[in-house]
């Protein structure tokens, strides 16, 4: 399988990355082993997971993605074949992630994060360490091209970059993590990021990890540039648009056992004329 060089590192991953957010909720630890297998005897090297994980998250499952990975990594002594990649939640209310309180990216959540994470893959570090969704108050989940108020909303509290990047910067030099990933980030964001790494406040950052796909192509706007420029690899995540790129669920159909029917949470694709436009893409992907 091909493999590329991730951002200016010296990571080599493949082409395709396995997503594992489904491992220990839609996924049984027995069916997430039988998928890392899977992917590995087809030649992928590089797993994506988070702290977060699995979804939708709730605090009774939390952290069972990284278990289930660990576990696998432990059985089948392959942590050397793999590139890892896991991540830390940003600014949330849920106080599941640091013991009954609100998560942020501070010093002290960022450090506790890393070190159960690293706990549950049973390793000694992460080849590439995301930041989930940023601390600022910007529209989740997405890649954020539009603010709704102006000036753009921020939080009193709201932790400066150059503080999280200078964490970051303790992770790579004790060895915990190889390098730096953004996840649901802005333009404004991704430069930023940049621009501190410039002047040594931290690590580079190496890709990101947006939504792309033939009905969400807002990457295309302004974060191609900056990625195509600034050597920033990118994880496109949701590539099949949460499943409607499949066709399972075109005219309204909803097989049992798909995400949709088990959570109901597809919303984000469930907006006006993409009914249409998966039916037109579908179509056309048959012929």
């Amino acid at each position: 399988m091909e493999k590329r060089r991730l951002g200016r590192t010296d990571l080599f991953v493949t082409g395709i990355c396995l997503g594992t957010m489904t491992f220990g909720e839609q996924n049984t630890e027995a069916e997430g082993h039988a998928q890392l297998d899977l992917a590995l005897d087809r030649g992928v090297n590089f797993i994506d997971t988070a702290e977060l994980y699995p979804t939708p998250p709730k605090a009774e499952t939390q952290g069972r993605t990284e278990t289930f990975i660990g576990n696998w990594m432990r059985e089948r002594s392959n942590r050397d074949r793999l590139v890892v990649a896991t991540k830390v939640v940003g600014r949330t209310a849920n106080d599941w992630f640091r013991g009954g309180r609100p998560s942020r990216l501070v010093r002290a959540d960022i450090l506790d994060a890393i070190d159960k994470s690293l706990a549950r893959l049973r390793t000694d570090h992460v080849d590439l360490y995301q930041i989930h969704f940023p601390e600022r108050r910007i529209p989740w989940g997405s890649n954020p091209t539009r603010i709704g108020e102006w000036p753009a909303p921020r939080d009193e509290d709201e932790t400066p970059i150059t503080e999280t990047l200078a964490v970051f910067d303790e992770l790579v030099k004790a060895g915990k993590i190889r390098h730096l990933g953004l996840s649901n980030e802005s333009a404004w964001g991704l430069t930023t990021f940049l621009k501190e790494a410039e002047k040594r406040v931290g690590p580079r950052v190496a890709s990101l990890q947006n939504a792309y796909n033939l009905v969400n192509r807002t990457f295309e706007v302004n974060l191609a540039e900056i990625c195509g420029r600034e050597d920033v690899g990118l994880l496109a995540y949701s590539p099949l648009a949460q499943g409607y790129l499949t066709g399972k669920y075109d005219d309204g159909a909803l097989p049992a056992g798909s995400r949709k029917q088990l959570f109901n949470r597809l919303q984000r694709y469930e907006t006006p004329g993409a009914a249409e436009a998966f039916k037109a893409y579908n179509r056309l992907a048959r012929d």
